[in-house]
């Protein structure tokens, strides 16, 4: 994540529940992957569960990365 969406994270997290709700999930997401990948092996099920996170991340951080576009253009 670059500085910049950081700073308009913080900045309109307060009053965008959706912007903070995906920004805390995204937290979460990364903290489980970092988790699974620390791991010597994986068993199936983990390999599966860290594919899902994945795919879970990527569309959070999709959603989020329209609502940063929004507010980056609010204030050009």
């Amino acid at each position: 994540m670059e500085a910049r969406d950081l700073e308009i994270i913080e900045k309109f997290s307060a009053e965008d529940m959706e912007l903070k709700s995906l920004w805390d999930q995204h937290v979460v997401f990364e903290k489980m992957l970092e988790k699974l990948e620390g791991k010597s092996y994986l068993s199936p099920t983990e390999t599966q569960e860290m594919k899902e996170l994945k795919k879970k991340k990527l569309a959070g951080k999709t959603k989020l990365q329209t609502i940063l576009d929004k507010y980056r253009d609010s204030e050009a």
